[in-house]
């Protein structure tokens, strides 16, 4: 799999004392591990299989948890697999509006094993033997009955609700361009017209302009981090624009449709940085609306407010002090109230944080966050603390 011999991964499959062994060695050995498997005459191409499955399975708990264990991949399917909340939430989405779903470029199939778990009947197709082969592992692994199959998504039969998920990676290289994806989106999108329900799995970073009319764009963040957008055509599709964050085990949504403006305004007490994935959805206006707050930038999505507002949807901060962003009249200030441990973050206005940390020079027992950015035309730097 993956350049992993197929006889090889089978042999590995079937050895789970092995696979045991593995892991166990990986956690009590570290590098000196394959010596420890390699004792007790295990071909060393074996041992090494063992050893890449159980450090994979290791870095696959972030996103699977104790699954993980079960499970088989290889680097570029766990690179690209969907975190297991976030497939389950949109399994339980298709199962609203569809029996069955076809997944096209299933991958390892985490996303067909999460809608084989919420009870849709699965057939999953992958252009790779090899990858295919890896999936139905992981299917068989779970107890799961699956249909999986070698073909061409822009060929394949389509049956019930569909799901795509394009490779993004190219020979080790991240695709960034849809034109790019295997198959490219808008292929995969001439494919998918008509279909009555369908989602479309896309990097974070897609641009609204390769969006198709109709369709709900939704970015999805979890702990901050914004992992994936997906696109949603015919009935699936319920507003313009969503951003879903996940905290803490909780989902949250807010939703618009991307075309509202925030009104510009001064500082005030506190600052809300909105979450990745409200500001890629463009529901920033949406968001200070919630909060009655503003922007001190109209092409910045920093938000401020007198009123402290819990939110699921941003950080917040209470601003302490507002300055110019000049860094010798900044360290004389930092040093005045002997802040040596000071987070930096900037918007809008080019600079370096790792650069300007060096021009500070800080010193002192206090900590701080320090936000670079525009007041207007103005840049600013706002001395400010978590809320």
């Amino acid at each position: 799999m993956g350049g992993v011999d197929t006889s090889l991964f089978e042999a590995l499959r079937a050895d789970k004392p092995l696979q045991e062994r593995a892991a166990a060695a990986l956690a009590e050995k570290g590098d000196r591990a394959a010596l420890e498997l390699r004792k007790d005459g295990t071909a060393p191409e074996l041992a090494a299989a063992a050893l890449t499955l159980a450090e994979l399975r290791e870095k696959a708990k972030a996103k699977f948890g104790a699954r993980a264990a079960r499970l088989y991949f290889t680097r570029p399917t766990l690179e690209q697999a969907t975190r297991w909340p976030v497939a389950e939430r949109r399994a339980a989405r298709l199962a609203r509006h569809a029996d069955e779903v076809t997944d096209l470029c299933c991958g390892l199939g985490t996303d067909a094993l999460a809608f084989a778990e919420a009870g849709l009947k699965v057939t999953a197709v992958d252009a790779d033997e090899e990858t295919a082969a890896l999936a139905r592992a992981n299917a068989e692994s779970l107890g799961l009955d699956i249909d999986i199959r070698v073909g061409d998504a822009l060929q394949s039969r389509l049956a019930g609700a569909v799901f795509a998920d394009p490779a993004r990676r190219s020979g080790g290289t991240r695709a960034f361009n849809p034109a790019d994806y295997s198959p490219p989106l808008d292929a995969l999108l001439d494919r998918l017209k008509g279909t009555e329900s369908a989602a479309v799995k896309l990097g974070p970073g897609i641009k609204h302009d390769w969006l198709p009319e109709g369709a709900e764009a939704e970015w999805v963040s979890v702990d901050r981090d914004v992992v994936e957008a997906c696109l949603w055509l015919g009935k699936t599709a319920e507003v313009p624009r969503r951003a879903s964050v996940c905290k803490e085990g909780r989902w949250h949504e807010l939703k618009g449709d991307g075309k509202a403006r925030t009104e510009t305004g001064e500082v005030a007490a506190y600052l809300y940085e909105p979450d990745g994935a409200v500001i890629r959805a463009g529901l920033v206006a949406d968001l200070a609306t919630r909060l009655d707050a503003r922007t001190a930038h109209p092409d910045i999505a920093y938000l401020y407010t007198d009123r402290l507002t819990e939110t699921p949807f941003a950080r917040a901060w209470k601003v302490e002090e507002v300055w110019p962003l000049h860094p010798k009249k900044l360290r004389a200030l930092l040093a005045e109230r002997e802040i040596g441990n000071l987070t930096i973050k900037q918007r809008g206005t080019g600079v370096d944080p790792a650069e300007l940390r060096k021009k500070l020079k800080l010193k002192g027992p206090n900590k701080a966050t320090m936000v670079a950015t525009r007041i207007r035309e103005a840049h600013a730097a706002i001395l400010c603390q978590e809320v």
